[in-house]
C-alpha cells in the first residue's frame, strides 16, 4: 500500500503561484508513475499532469501547459506541482495519485491510478 498526503494548497490571487507537494509513505515512489488531478466545484475530476518513475516523461492537460510543472524527488519520496500564473478556473481540490503499471509512460486516465491522496484545496481569487 502507498499512502499519499498532499499539502501546499491555499488561497492565492490570480496571477500568483503555489507549489503543491505529495508525500508518500508505505512504499518508495521511485517505481510509480505519479499524477495530479483536480476537481473543480460542480465538475468531474480531471487530469492535470503526470510524470514517469524518473520524471523523464511528463504530460500536461492543455489548460495548464506552460503554467504548471510536475517534478519529483524520489529520494524524498515526494512529488510536486509548481503552479504559476494561476487563473480563477484553476480553483479546485487537487489530488495526487500513484500507479505502478504505467511507471514508464504515465497514464492520463484516473481509472489507471491505484492510490490516491485526500486532496488539497486551491482557491484562486480575483
Amino acid at each position: 500500500q502507498v499512502q499519499l498526503v498532499e499539502s501546499g494548497g491555499g488561497l492565492v490571487q490570480a496571477g500568483g503561484s503555489l507549489r503543491l507537494a505529495c508525500a508518500a509513505s508505505g512504499r518508495t515512489l521511485s517505481t510509480y508513475a505519479m499524477a495530479w488531478f483536480r476537481r473543480a466545484p460542480g465538475k468531474e475530476r480531471e487530469f492535470v499532469a503526470a510524470a514517469s518513475w524518473r520524471g523523464v516523461t511528463t504530460y500536461y492537460a492543455d489548460s495548464v501547459k506552460g503554467r504548471f510543472t510536475i517534478s519529483r524527488d524520489n529520494a524524498k519520496n515526494t512529488v510536486y506541482l509548481q503552479m504559476n500564473s494561476l487563473k480563477l478556473e484553476d480553483t479546485a481540490v487537487y489530488y495526487c495519485a500513484a500507479d505502478w503499471s504505467s511507471r514508464f509512460d504515465p497514464a492520463r486516465l484516473q481509472s489507471a491510478y491505484e492510490f490516491w491522496g485526500q486532496g488539497t484545496q486551491v482557491t484562486v481569487s480575483s
